[in-house]
């Protein structure tokens, strides 16, 4: 795209269906190398992943030739194939609809990347639907409870 300048730092947040924790440690890193090459494949940079039992976080540069829905579900999709082609698990594997993307400006990059590669100590402190209600709060995003992802507590 010429004559196009951008600098967009989006946080994108997703969860496994049912909120499950079958993103294991053996094939964790696997994944996050694998997501981090579809983000460069479609043009954009990606700054920090982190991949807990049960969600996601992506810190992105992007570029705005892809919509934010077009990118996360290029992610979901792909990598849901990549993880049942290398037999990763026994059981059914899929992301949950539904993500949250926040945007970032440059000066607070450092302080997101850190965030989001310690996300397993985060999570000693909050779950991740405090987590995720805290990020909803701090950006005065209204939402309906009723289209939130499924939390462990709601689930049968």
């Amino acid at each position: 795209m010429a004559n196009v300048y951008s600098q967009l730092y989006i946080q994108i947040v997703f969860a496994v269906k049912g909120r499950n924790s079958l993103i294991k440690e053996s094939f964790r890193d696997e994944l996050q190398k694998y997501m981090t090459g579809v983000v460069r494949e479609k043009g954009h940079k990606l700054l920090a992943i982190y991949c807990m039992p049960d969600h996601t976080h992506l810190l992105i540069g992007l570029k705005p030739d892809l919509s934010i829905s077009e990118l996360v579900q290029q992610v979901k999709t792909s990598s849901n194939k990549f993880i049942k082609e290398k037999k990763f698990l026994k059981t059914k594997f899929e992301w949950q609809k539904g993500y949250g993307a926040f945007s970032y400006s440059k000066s607070a990059l450092d302080t997101v990347i850190k965030y989001v590669l310690n996300q397993p100590e985060h999570h000693k402190k909050r779950t991740f639907k405090e987590e995720y209600l805290l990020l909803l709060k701090k950006f005065e995003i209204e939402y309906n409870e009723k289209y939130l992802f499924e939390w462990i507590e709601d689930v049968d």
